[in-house]
């Protein structure tokens, strides 16, 4: 039975080499990194500086200055979003049942 479940267990980890070798990679070294969806890096600068923006253009009291960095914090808003790429591929997100 133990070697049954070592061959299944070695199909498994040679068609995730085939499917995606980073991924076998990074988790033979034991240093996976996270999902794109969890790294917020540009939203986060996006998000800063969209931030500067809007208090820069309420100090001078220049409102298009205002109306950039509204919608630039808006649009950082958006790539929080980790379902952003189904719904731009138009497939539905996973809804969670209460």
């Amino acid at each position: 039975m133990a070697t049954n479940e070592d061959q299944r267990l070695g199909d498994l980890a040679e068609r995730l080499r085939r499917d995606d070798p980073r991924l076998a990679h990074a988790l033979r070294t034991g240093a996976p990194c996270s999902p794109r969806e969890y790294r917020h890096g540009t939203a986060w600068t996006m998000l800063a500086v969209a931030l500067g923006g809007l208090a820069l253009g309420i100090v001078i009291g220049h409102g298009l200055l205002i109306a950039a960095g509204l919608v630039l914090a808006g649009a950082a808003a958006h790539l929080f979003d980790p379902d952003r790429d189904l719904v731009r591929r138009g497939i539905a997100p996973p809804h969670e049942e209460s």
